[in-house]
């Protein structure tokens, strides 16, 4: 469904078609509705909102053929606008409903227009939905026109427009087959964003063996297609001189190699790439809404495959760090991929601090289900800016620790560690912990394990199933409060 939004000063029921919405306070009260309205409609919208025996959140009643009333009160005090604009996104949907009018000023205690807009984000935060292969689609437009005196704020709209482009780009990129989106077919979309401004280069395979990045090539080798690492450079402060660097698994079908994965439910494994996936909606954000910071992104591209070619549980390599890792799982392979692209990009780049994100573990799922990411830091500091955005946006985050002890559990015998900690427990902790030892000069480093978040089987809050965009709006929260 589209969404097409405008604004307009005032308005007079009588002469609006359609759905009409005003917003109730939790002691169901209507606010600035005698400024609206005449005497005999202030007093039908009341007495039907007192005769509301239910109490439910959205209801509503007909005035006549042309026109439905309706009232959604705003009870939760938590719930955020956008959160508030998904809900009515849903209920519009669910009733096939496409005029709207929205009488905005009666929200209580708004005295911007900062809550419209974030309300109308929400909305279009939820009307997402892949249809790139479905023959028939929906064209469905939903025209809303927002009835406020406050003054539009296009500053914020085009901020608010640059998420939802970066999140739903990201949607898109986890949403696609692995037969599609394979890592050559990755890498040439990321050449095209070039044209918003973002620097892109592109290391091949033939590169990637003259670099000695082993462990991420160890990962594609069984794979027909090229295995890459595309950076992704946005320049939007010439002062700062240590760009912000985040770093994306990039695994574009995950069969677990040699070490396979069972068949059922491996078709959701498209989505293993989803790490990479945040980090390009995030810069493509950026890129749009001209952010006043350095920042790059770096993608380690794959596929992990089984052929006659593909790597063999106990084979040795040597990263891109020089160290070795012996390789018992094929099936741990994002965080080979991952051990080269964060080496890679604290040497090139010399980065204020380093974020990863990869659907790592199906540990992390059993620790937090789809409600937290993992998060897993040697900084303090960064942690905790990293998890007050996560509250801000809902895309909520939990610490998890980090310890030398668990070093013992990922050392190997015959490398310099092994690739999977075969003695059990802290599954996605031991996994952060080979991870950190890739972070070779002491740069401020937090790992995102986002295997629950990635990818939902049910609608959640603001999306409406499969792809989440998790991650996108978490960063730009970070960056936007932290870093600008």
């Amino acid at each position: 469904m589209i969404i097409k939004e405008k604004y307009t000063k005032t308005a007079k029921l009588n002469k609006l078609s359609g759905s009409i919405v005003f917003f109730a306070n939790k002691n169901s009260e209507i606010k600035n509705i005698n400024n609206l309205l005449n005497i005999s409609e202030t007093n039908l919208i009341k007495k039907n909102l007192k005769n509301n025996i239910k109490k439910k959140e959205i209801f509503t009643f007909d005035i006549n053929h042309n026109q439905k009333i309706i009232i959604y009160t705003l009870k939760n005090d938590k719930d955020s606008c956008e959160r508030n604009g998904a809900k009515l996104f849903q209920y519009f949907k669910n009733e096939s409903l496409n005029k709207i009018h929205i009488f905005g000023d009666t929200i209580e205690n708004t005295k911007s227009i900062n809550y419209l807009h974030e309300l109308i984000h929400g909305m279009k935060l939820k009307s997402y939905s892949f249809e790139r292969y479905l023959t028939k689609k929906d064209t469905q437009i939903l025209n809303i026109n927002v009835i406020s005196k406050k003054k539009v704020d296009t500053r914020l709209i085009k901020k608010l427009s640059s998420i939802e482009s970066g999140v739903n780009y990201t949607k898109d990129l986890v949403s696609e087959p692995g037969n599609i989106l394979h890592p050559d077919e990755y890498a040439k979309r990321l050449i095209s964003l070039r044209k918003i401004g973002l620097k892109i280069t592109v290391y091949n395979t033939a590169k990637l063996k003259k670099m000695k990045c082993n462990a991420l090539l160890g990962v594609g080798q069984g794979s027909s297609r090229g295995s890459y690492i595309v950076t992704m450079e946005w320049k939007g402060n010439k002062k700062q001189k240590k760009p912000l660097a985040f770093v994306g698994k990039g695994v574009c079908f995950d069969t677990g190699g040699i070490s396979l994965k069972p068949a059922r439910f491996m078709e959701d494994m498209t989505y293993d790439m989803a790490g990479s996936a945040v980090v390009v909606g995030l810069l493509k954000s950026l890129a749009l809404r001209k952010a006043k910071v350095n920042a790059v992104g770096v993608v380690g591209l794959v596929e992990n495959m089984v052929s006659g070619n593909a790597q063999r549980p106990g084979d040795i390599v040597k990263s891109y760090s020089g160290k070795t890792i012996e390789v018992l799982n094929t099936d741990a392979e994002g965080r080979l991929v991952l051990a080269d692209a964060i080496t890679f990009t604290e040497k090139k780049f010399k980065p204020n601090f380093i974020i990863d994100l990869a659907t790592l573990t199906g540990a992390i799922v059993v620790a937090l289900g789809s409600e937290y990411a993992g998060l897993f830091s040697n900084d303090d500091k960064l942690s905790k800016q990293i998890f007050k955005a996560g509250e801000l946006v809902d895309e909520k985050v939990w610490r998890l620790p980090l310890h030398d002890n668990y070093d013992k559990l990922m050392n190997s015998k015959n490398a310099d560690m092994q690739n999977i900690n075969y003695v059990g427990g802290a599954g996605s902790t031991t996994a952060a912990q080979f991870l950190q030892r890739f972070i070779i000069n002491k740069t401020p480093w937090a790992h995102l394990d986002i295997a629950g978040m990635a990818f939902s089987k049910y609608a959640g809050s603001l999306n409406s199933g499969g792809a989440t965009g998790y991650g996108v709006r978490l960063l730009d929260k970070f960056v936007e409060n932290n870093y600008e």
